[in-house]
């Protein structure tokens, strides 16, 4: 009798993620770990379509909360539009790529890069961090052969044929490409940028009102502490059957490092210093013409 109510009262709640990956553990987990179904909410996840941001599904009512970015709003806000979502919550308040190389180099430096064969992942926020953190470590990005090899996967398949010198991948992408023997990390991008509303949490205004949206955010509450006091180990056997295709101790390993990175922070808000370090990212990238206000694209967690 228990386990029908429990099926009755479940209502259903759609996340899409515009990527998916280790670095979006802290959303994951809310699933992987039974967070969301303690609230009564039974979930169901999706993943956009190449080139597609979940905001567009946002929009059409598709689905409930995105996996996203607070400079997804930029776009509106330079034609003059109001963004059809906000960000309400952060998922990462640091960059979650690597640079990894054919060597392992215990001394890099991003000079070394400088004459180089770099394939970058040219989505729009990803090439403006990597940009940014040129800028932060002094190097020119015009001084580096920047490679455009397409999706992740074909970026990765690349990097397996022998294509470019170094590589800018979201974990787990460069740690099974280190477990396979194939490259070396040599750098966390995080640690070249700083904080920064790198990625977030993303709905409607009206979604936000509802119930629902008060029952997620307490499972987000306590999937994101739980995600911050438990070992990797721990958490990538959680996630591993939705990472079929990662060795479990390379999606061990990655998590680890996001924990060890800071990425996980122990708030959820999107703190206003951490937007003002996004806008001063993308106007370095000549992507913004001024510095949109914290209010258009922030709002507070539901409560």
């Amino acid at each position: 009798m228990q386990r029908q109510g429990r099926s009755r009262l479940a209502q259903e709640i759609r996340i899409e993620f515009t990527r998916f990956s280790a670095f979006y553990s802290p959303l994951i987990a809310t699933f992987a770990s039974g967070f969301l179904q303690q609230e009564g909410l039974a979930p169901k996840h999706s993943v956009s379509a190449p080139g597609k941001s979940a905001i567009a599904s946002l929009a059409d009512g598709s689905v409930h909360v995105g996996q996203s970015a607070p400079s997804q709003a930029f776009g509106a806000l330079e034609q003059g539009k109001r963004p059809p979502a906000v960000h309400f919550a952060q998922i990462n308040e640091r960059d979650g790529f690597f640079l990894a190389g054919r060597h392992r180099d215990a001394a890099f430096n991003w000079s070394k890069l400088k004459g180089k064969k770099v394939i970058v992942d040219h989505g729009g926020q990803p090439m403006a961090m990597f940009q940014y953190a040129c800028f932060k470590k002094g190097v020119d990005v015009k001084d580096l052969n920047l490679i455009d090899a397409g999706s992740t996967e074909k970026m990765i398949a690349a990097f397996r044929g022998g294509e470019g010198d170094y590589v800018h991948l979201q974990g787990p992408g460069p740690q099974q490409l280190e477990h396979d023997g194939v490259s070396h990390i040599v750098a966390a991008l995080a640690d070249a940028s700083g904080a920064c509303a790198f990625s977030s949490l993303a709905a409607t205004r009206e979604w936000l009102a509802s119930d629902m949206a008060k029952a997620f955010m307490r499972a987000y509450r306590k999937a994101r502490a739980w995600l911050l006091a438990t070992p990797a180990a721990e958490v990538a056997k959680a996630e591993a059957p939705f990472f079929r295709d990662i060795d479990l101790a390379v999606l061990t390993s990655t998590i680890a490092t996001y924990q060890k990175l800071g990425n996980w922070t122990p708030h959820v808000e999107i703190t206003k210093p951490a937007f003002e370090v996004t806008l001063d990212v993308f106007q370095h990238a000549g992507l913004i013409t001024k510095r949109h206000a914290y209010a258009d694209v922030v709002v507070p967690p539901p409560m």
